[in-house]
């Protein structure tokens, strides 16, 4: 049939007579028929010839295209966790308690706000951990983080709100998605204190106040305070995201800027960096005058997440096992930035608190720049970030992004070294 040499419409042998041609049971040929018909290749019908049903060969998908960026050897990209540390075994446990203990009725469609489970156990958690004011009816479970700040950005907008300022610099993939959504974006400079919440003007901002993101500073407590006081002054909005809160390492982490504010802050919390970012699990803490336009952004957006991974968190959360797993991330990250650091050269400055699963790295006023850096680290297949394309304007200084967190356990010590040796190449 491939080659052509049966045309369409061309009858095949009956099974019978090809199992005798074939000396091979009836049963076998007739299995093979099964599988050419359900592949397209033949057509079957009850009483009638067995027929060719393509002309020639079956139209043929692409080859499979190596990927653009393959994996680097040395994985040092920030905001990513260790995957080899998900806890599996806990997750199946989770996973297995959840499915018997969930009755069929919760597998039909489920809530635009995520599964009340969820809801429940993350209130409880939320206001333990992070010290957020959390009601189970005012938080939504998306479909990762840029899932939330794409239908937060829809509801901003059914408010009115045409422009959303956010820390300069910023992750600019979260920028563009809510761009995408119909607001201006706009930048408002972060300097060692955090976002400078006096040059904030817009209707509403989004932050990263306990750790900020690349930069790593922590937003001081007198700007804390009058960020929320602004807010609820002016009607504002702010998002906070509280992306890697779990992880300080020097004191005991910051409480949520939320708590401050719950009816003017929506706080935003992922289980990407403390699980993996694969789960594709965010939540928002809500204001009360935006569940409902989440709720309708929700449903247009026509995304939720699993229901199933919904649970088993919730499951894992219950139990202790998520605790405990964060516990062991915290104590790992922790050593690992202890190490890096001291592994570093002279002639690098690290900045940032220490929390998180990533570092910035100053590079000298006088030394190379940032894209000599980036260059020397691709030729030992280092996988790395440049600060200098988070900024919103063209001049901001360069940098290094290092994240600790992502590679194994048992490469992290020649990733560092790895990591040394360019950063020597380049700065002796």
């Amino acid at each position: 049939i491939r080659d052509g040499r049966w045309q369409a419409g061309a009858a095949v042998p009956s099974t019978r007579a090809l199992a005798h041609d074939l000396g091979v049971a009836r049963g076998t040929v007739t299995r093979v028929y099964a599988d050419l018909a359900a592949e397209g290749y033949l057509h079957t019908a009850q009483g009638a010839p067995t027929r060719v049903a393509t002309a020639g060969s079956l139209p043929q998908s692409a080859p499979r295209q190596a990927p653009r960026d393959p994996a680097p050897r040395w994985d040092l990209r920030p905001g990513r966790p260790d995957l080899t540390a998900f806890p599996r075994q806990a997750w199946l446990t989770a996973t297995r308690r959840a499915l018997l203990r969930t009755p069929a009725a919760a597998f039909g469609y489920e809530s635009e706000l995520g599964a009340p489970e969820l809801r429940d156990t993350l209130a409880g958690y939320l206001a333990r951990a992070r010290g957020v004011v959390a009601d189970p009816a005012r938080i939504v479970v998306c479909h990762g983080f840029s899932h939330a700040i794409a239908v937060l950005a829809r509801a901003f907008s059914g408010l009115g709100i045409a422009e959303l300022a956010f820390e300069n610099p910023s992750l600019p993939l979260y920028r563009s998605i809510a761009a995408a959504q119909g607001p201006r974006v706009v930048g408002v400079d972060v300097d060692e204190h955090g976002l400078d919440v006096s040059a904030w003007d817009s209707p509403a901002v989004v932050v990263t106040p306990a750790h900020q993101y690349p930069t790593g500073v922590t937003l001081a407590p007198p700007r804390r305070a009058a960020l929320a006081r602004r807010a609820s002054d002016s009607g504002a909005f702010v998002l906070e995201d509280d992306y890697d809160g779990e992880f300080r390492f020097d004191r005991q982490q910051v409480g949520a800027l939320q708590a401050l504010a719950p009816e003017r802050v929506v706080y935003a919390g992922t289980a990407s960096k403390t699980l993996a970012p694969a789960l594709r699990l965010a939540w928002l803490v809500l204001p009360r005058s935006l569940v409902e336009l989440v709720r309708a952004a929700m449903l247009d957006s026509g995304s939720r997440p699993a229901l199933l991974n919904q649970l088993a968190l919730a499951e894992l959360i219950d139990s202790g096992a998520y605790d405990r797993h964060v516990r062991r991330s915290r104590a790992e990250y922790r050593s690992r930035r202890a190490r890096l650091l001291a592994a570093l050269p002279d002639s690098v400055r690290p900045q940032g608190i220490a929390a998180g699963l990533h570092l910035l790295l100053r590079l000298p006023p006088d030394g190379p720049p940032e894209a000599t850096a980036l260059a020397a680290c691709r030729r030992r297949a280092i996988g790395i970030e440049g600060l200098s394309s988070h900024w919103m304007t063209p001049d901001g200084p360069g940098g290094l992004v290092v994240g600790y967190a992502a590679t194994p356990k048992h490469a992290f010590t020649g990733a560092t070294q790895t990591l040394v040796d360019a950063l020597q190449e380049i700065t002796t």
